[in-house]
């Protein structure tokens, strides 16, 4: 008698085996995780035993399990098997054969850095939970940080003398106590603070996932749901994307307060840190849930407040199914269906949803993959909520679609500016049409398309400057808008790996005076020079700022110079007479709904006749999709009013100006000195129309260059 167990590697079996001696609850299929070195394992010496004897299957399983032994013994290896709260090392034989049999020592995994057991715990009970004595009754969490429910995992084979029971008397050197981290509750409201100076962040922090798990599309609306606590109506704010979901490690991690940054530096990836989704959503709301599909499995995962309220440790339930066949069940290789039920009776109890509601909106995956994530119990301002949001008009009016408001309506502060009209600052539609460089998803908000674009192809007659600080080059492009010139907005904006960090962000001259650089916009990547080769980024974990350092402050410097000489030297060529001129784009651009690949329109073909949906087959492009995107060239600038701040020389120098600002592609060598510099003389600048449409010219007005 005994248990047939399946032995794999990478989900694919080595070969089927016996074990006659099976602790309790021994899942039935065992997958190698990993393979290292008996050398950097800790003592395995005194850890409780089973055996496994091979009967395999077929002639090919019979040799697998000889090749896997043979690899094990000559490389001195042990195989590892992490399930649930367990770790099993597969021990190399003696001698290596088609008919040996293993020897498997298991213990309680003790890497979760997340100390779940109750405070009466604490005495030699605790020796008896690490080991899986027979006085156990709680189980440790996985090794990621998330802290799950108590399982009723067993290992009847260890006796309380060796596995340091109540009555038990063992020397701490066979078994060391381990110091454990205790998250109290209140911790989630303190992520909620990364993002208190604007809610939009933590919006763009669950919009950055969408983006990094490939998703086409993301959908973002507030619907009406009842609480069953209260049974009242409350507004739940939903997120749903067609990416490639996340199987059951991936939800951990996700869940999991922070984790190692990514090895490799993709360009096109965002997150980083590991903590985008808890301040994100914690910021918006008190209680989240994440429904989430890949093509083998479907998870659920429940981040709550009102859950963990008057606890001393953060419980974080999350169920994970795989698929058999066309039904989901209960995955039991990553837990224990006990497990499985108790965390999805948490999660019907203390959130609006119950079976009918997880599978109806289980079902808006239509058989694919992706994630929706709700939350509700939104952040409030006053006796309102924080947000406000509204439909829109049908009809397809731009000027009635639906968006999600800022109820404040405040815009954020930024030295030198005075307007306080700044859609962006409280309009998520406004936001959103900006937040990517190059823009791929398509963005819904109530219900309505959100019309995004490379900023840099809308702005007029653009100019395209270079740079390099510390031998990383960069690219800035600037241009005027006409819009924001009405806004009386300016500024430059800054993009890190795609994403937008700041906007209208003042540099040189605009951030003394509100007209200087009036209509002028930038736009820059600084992935090359934020990203560190060494993993390290100059980037807030908030994705709202920069650090302050070195290649920081020259890059504001550069940038400063560089926004005063367009404004300087091309100003008085433009006439701004509102309400009789247009200053359209350098080129229309429109984006294909398939390949979301951005085209130029020709001078001669109007936006206004392209349809709702348009794709590369159809007029004036007549391509495929497999024509590359087009990228802009540069062009002649005719836009600025007089600025110095660059045209300063050293106090020591009686030139003009110096020559270290003269190429367009130079960057300092070290920062300029307040204190070694002296400005110019002051010069008078004319307000008004241009002399020729003057019969007398207008009052000067003083101001400082």
């Amino acid at each position: 008698m005994g248990m047939s167990i399946i032995l794999k590697k990478d989900s694919k079996t080595i070969c089927r085996t016996m074990c006659p001696d099976p602790p309790a609850d021994l899942p039935k299929d065992l997958n190698i995780n990993s393979v290292i070195s008996k050398k950097k394992t800790c003592s395995l010496s005194e850890l409780p035993r089973f055996s496994l004897t091979p009967a395999p299957d077929s002639s090919h399983e019979k040799l697998e399990w000889g090749r896997f032994l043979s690899f094990l013994c000559k490389h001195d290896m042990v195989a590892i098997v992490n399930f649930e709260q367990c770790k099993l090392y597969i021990l190399p034989p003696t001698i290596a054969s088609t008919s040996s049999p293993v020897s498997v020592a298991y213990q309680i995994d003790n890497t979760c850095t997340v100390d779940t057991r109750a405070r009466d715990c604490e005495s030699g009970s605790h020796l008896a939970e690490e080991c899986g004595g027979p006085n156990t009754s709680m189980a440790r969490g996985p090794a990621n940080g998330a802290v799950v429910c108590s399982s009723d995992l067993k290992f009847p084979s260890a006796t309380a003398e060796t596995c340091g029971g109540f009555q038990s008397h063992v020397t701490q050197d066979r078994f060391p106590e381990k110091n454990f981290i205790r998250v109290d509750p209140s911790y989630l409201k303190t992520l909620s603070q990364v993002h208190s100076g604007w809610i939009f962040g933590g919006i763009a922090e669950l919009v950055d996932n969408s983006r990094d798990a490939k998703a086409t599309k993301v959908d973002i609306f507030v619907e009406t749901i009842k609480l069953k606590t209260s049974g009242k109506d409350v507004p739940m704010l939903s997120f749903i994307d067609d990416g490639q979901g996340m199987n059951h490690d991936e939800v951990m991690k996700m869940v999991s307060f922070g984790h190692k940054n990514p090895d490799k530096d993709d360009k096109d990836h965002i997150g980083r840190f590991g903590v985008g989704f808890k301040t994100g959503s914690m910021r918006l709301g008190k209680d989240v849930l994440v429904l989430t599909q890949t093509a083998n499995s479907r998870s659920l995962a429940f981040l709550s407040q009102s859950l963990n309220e008057g606890k001393d440790n953060i419980e974080i339930p999350v169920v994970s199914y795989c698929r058999q066949g066309q039904c989901m069940e209960v995955d039991r290789n990553v837990q224990s269906e006990a497990l499985a039920k108790y965390n999805l009776k948490a999660i019907k109890q203390f959130s609006p949803f119950n079976k009918y509601l997880i599978g109806e909106k289980a079902a808006l995956f239509c058989g694919g993959t992706g994630t929706q994530i709700y939350i509700w119990n939104l952040d409030e301002w006053g006796s309102e909520c924080c947000l406000e949001w509204h439909d829109g008009l049908k009809g397809g009016s731009s000027f009635h679609q639906g968006d999600i408001f800022i109820r404040s309506r405040r815009s954020r502060s930024r030295p030198g500016q005075v307007n306080q009209k700044v859609p962006l600052d409280y309009s998520l539609r406004a936001y959103l049409e900006v937040i990517f460089l190059i823009p791929r998803m398509k963005i819904t908000v109530q219900g309505t398309l959100v019309k995004t674009r490379p900023l840099a192809n809308f702005l007029t007659k653009t100019v395209i400057e270079t740079g390099d600080i510390l031998g990383k080059p960069f690219e800035l492009i600037l241009g005027f808008n006409q819009l924001e010139w009405e806004r009386a907005s300016c500024g430059i904006f800054l993009y890190w790996h795609g994403r937008l960090i700041e906007a209208y962000k003042r540099v040189g001259g605009m951030i003394y005076s509100a007209d200087v650089g009036r209509g002028v916009i930038g736009v820059i990547d600084v992935t090359n020079i934020m990203d560190d080769p060494g993993g390290h980024v100059w980037v807030h974990n908030n994705k709202q700022g920069f650090q302050d350092c070195e290649l920081y402050a020259r890059l504001e410097q550069w940038l400063g110079r560089k926004a005063d000489e367009y404004w300087d030297n091309n100003f008085d060529s433009l006439k701004l007479i509102r309400n009789s001129c247009v200053f359209k784009p350098d080129c229309e651009w429109v984006q294909c709904d398939k390949c979301r690949k951005w085209r130029i329109l020709p001078p001669d073909f109007g936006s206004i006749k392209l349809p709702a949906q348009w794709f590369c087959y159809m007029e004036p492009f007549e391509g495929q999709c497999a024509d590359p995107e087009q990228k802009m060239r540069q062009g002649v600038v005719t836009v600025s009013t007089i600025r110095s701040d660059y045209d300063c020389v050293p106090k020591d120098s009686h030139s003009k100006k110096t020559e270290t600002f003269t190429n367009a592609s130079d960057t300092d060598d070290k920062l300029i000195k307040s204190g070694d510099i002296r400005s110019p003389a002051l010069k008078r600048l004319r307000k008004g129309l241009p002399r020729s449409e003057v019969r007398t010219p207008s009052i000067s007005n003083q101001r400082k260059g």
